[in-house]
């Protein structure tokens, strides 16, 4: 689908970069057309962006992605700014007609009290032909979470076993749900929830088992939901760990961790970290603000002991689930998830 739609798009670019040289020297490039939150939200889910993410995962294994380090600006707080943080990531896909930066700003908390949510973002699609930018999503990190729930159906679908469908999820926000629904796309699973707001768990399994048509239910702890899951969704804040090696099933679990981007959290311990077959979305990303930075510090891991990249195992070098070991995989969020969702906001939306 990725590539019909690329090839689609060229087609388009290709027509619209083509002005005359008088409208060339008098008004350069067109404006980017721009998208509010409204017209992006109505038209994009997370099963858009399933397999666009998972070919950009197998591109990436290719060395077929350029994906530089993310940015990150820190706003301190001050009687006229901040405190916030702005993330800054992208990346383009070899023989695609687009590339995608991304710039996404997240705990600016004083806005909760002027009415206003603490995060908010933009997408900016360019034309890889003439590097003019094409158009501006402001997707207020809608498009980021679809992009990570896409990359969690990814996960599932090649690091797990038909047969382990009961899927737990420990954190029940905005990612959680995208995850849910990504999941459903890969197979059927009874789901269980829990967050440190019972009130956050309740509704997220009330609203999923009704938008699913699958059984959700709230665990008392997350003890209590490790003991049931095979397939464990973290996305929390990650300002300490939620789960303890000894509360995992012992006939294999796999824990998809993505509530990781800093270099202050940390979700998953290092000792379970340390006994897992490690799977990295992009290593020289865990190492530095996912869950393999806080094993590399205390001295529990380095980057030889990841057992591989998650388009590794998507592209076939490298096998997913083997027997009843524990996997992990860290998902920090890759420029390459970026582009590939940038692509398909473009194609799907400039139709319109």
């Amino acid at each position: 689908m990725f590539s019909s739609l690329a090839r689609t798009s060229v087609r388009r670019i290709l027509t619209t970069a083509s002005p005359s040289r008088r409208a060339f020297a008098s008004s350069g490039f067109p404006a980017p057309r721009l998208f509010d939150y409204e017209t992006v939200t109505s038209n994009l889910t997370v099963a858009d962006a399933i397999e666009s993410v998972e070919e950009a995962f197998a591109a990436l294994a290719d060395g077929k992605v350029d994906v530089p380090m993310p940015m990150h600006i820190g706003i301190e707080a001050s009687a006229v700014a901040g405190p916030g943080d702005c993330h800054i990531k992208g990346g383009y896909i070899s023989a695609t007609p687009t590339f995608t930066v991304k710039l996404a700003c997240v705990s600016f908390y004083k806005n909760i009290d002027i009415g206003l949510p603490p995060g908010s973002g933009i997408f900016i699609v360019v034309n890889a032909v003439t590097g003019a930018p094409l158009a501006v999503f402001q997707e207020n990190r809608f498009m980021t979470d679809l992009r990570t729930g896409a990359a969690g159906a990814v996960a599932l679908k090649h690091c797990t076993t038909p047969n382990q469908d009961v899927i737990g999820f420990i954190g029940c926000g905005a990612i959680a749900r995208n995850m849910a629904r990504a999941a459903a796309a890969v197979r059927p699973f009874t789901g269980w929830a829990f967050a440190t707001d019972r009130d956050s768990a309740e509704q997220f399994a009330q609203d999923m088992q009704q938008e699913l048509d699958m059984t959700f239910s709230v665990a008392d702890s997350a003890e209590a939901l490790c003991a049931e899951s095979d397939v464990i969704f973290t996305q929390t804040p990650g300002a300490s760990t939620v789960l303890k090696k000894e509360w995992l099933k012992p006939s294999g679990v796999t824990i998809i961790a993505s509530g990781s981007d800093q270099p202050t959290k940390q979700e998953i311990p290092n000792d379970v970290l340390k006994e897992s077959k490690y799977i990295a979305d992009l290593v020289k990303q865990t190492s530095k603000v996912g869950e393999l930075r806080g094993a590399i510090q205390a001295g529990e891991m380095t980057e030889a002991d990841v057992y591989a990249e998650l388009g590794e195992v998507v592209s076939g070098k490298k096998k997913g689930r083997e027997g009843n070991e524990i996997i992990v995989v860290d998902l920090t969020g890759t420029g390459a998830q970026d582009a590939a969702i940038g692509q398909v906001a473009w194609d799907k939306l400039s139709a319109l």
